[in-house]
């Protein structure tokens, strides 16, 4: 692959690198270092790859593990000794941060361990398989899923915090809706579930709704919008719809779709599915 080439599909996968180096550090900084640090590596190996996104999602994960484990010896040393200063933070860099991750839970991130950051952001808020994360932490899938486990109970017991919704519970109500799976999509959905576009309520009741999507979704890919797990609908190259989930014990309560180009445009989109 020529250096062309392999800078466009770098560039095609900087917007998802970026938003999980974010998740994982909390820092815009150090998240754009790591991303980078991930091009290098890139650059080096000549892009002989067999899977590009998952290569660079395992790159910047290692990475990231490595700067919160970094973080946590040096913040050791600082309690050592109390004479240097701490770092002034950047106002407007903390305001991005919390807009694009959510202040609460970025909060909360920062009191797991780094494996379990780690574990608890990819799988949680990326999709990426326990199997995937396994090796970035040394350790078996299962081990791993403890990790996320753990880290999701620390989440969840902070009401501050507003977890996200499961990027998994889309992705599989949406491989159920394209095979016409009717009942798994039933046990997907809240009963009381509603879908609304630009606002209006368009259909409301889990029977409704799975019927509604059963059989189709075949253009729709799960992704993070605004940082909120959802999925898009992609046309002929242009996302169409843009639509929200709101999940509720394992359950999809709500889809938020807007078609609004304007408003579409003005989303943070990062496609969890290519």
């Amino acid at each position: 692959m020529d250096d062309l080439a392999l800078a466009e599909q770098f560039e095609a996968n900087r917007p998802r690198l970026r938003a999980v180096a974010l998740r994982m550090l909390g820092s815009t900084g150090e998240a754009d270092d790591a991303v980078q640090e991930a091009w290098l590596r890139l650059s080096r190996a000549g892009g002989d790859v067999d899977n590009l996104s998952a290569w660079l999602t395992t790159v910047v994960g290692r990475v990231c593990l490595d700067m919160l484990r970094q973080r946590t010896a040096r913040r050791e040393d600082e309690y050592a000794s109390d004479d240097q200063p701490a770092a002034e933070p950047d106002p407007e860099q903390e305001a991005l941060l919390a807009d694009s991750v959510g202040l609460a839970l970025l909060v909360v991130l920062e009191t797991l361990a780094p494996a379990e950051r780690l574990a608890f952001v990819l799988h949680d808020l990326f999709a990426v398989s326990f199997d995937e994360i396994a090796p970035i932490v040394g350790r078996s899938p299962d081990a791993t899923r403890q990790l996320a486990s753990r880290a999701r109970r620390r989440v969840r017991a902070n009401p501050s915090a507003d977890a996200p919704a499961d990027p998994q519970i889309v992705d599989a109500f949406l491989t159920a809706a394209r095979g016409g799976e009717l009942g798994t999509l039933l046990t997907l959905l809240d009963p009381d579930v509603e879908v609304r576009l630009n606002g209006a309520i368009q259909h409301r009741g889990a029977n409704n709704v799975a019927g509604f999507f059963s059989g189709s979704a075949q253009a729709a890919r799960t992704a993070l919008i605004d940082g909120a797990a959802g999925f898009v609908v992609v046309l002929a190259g242009e996302t169409r719809f843009a639509v929200r989930a709101t999940v509720d014990n394992g359950r999809i309560t709500a889809l938020d779709a807007t078609s609004d180009p304007a408003e579409i445009a003005a989303l943070e989109i990062v496609r969890l599915r290519p």
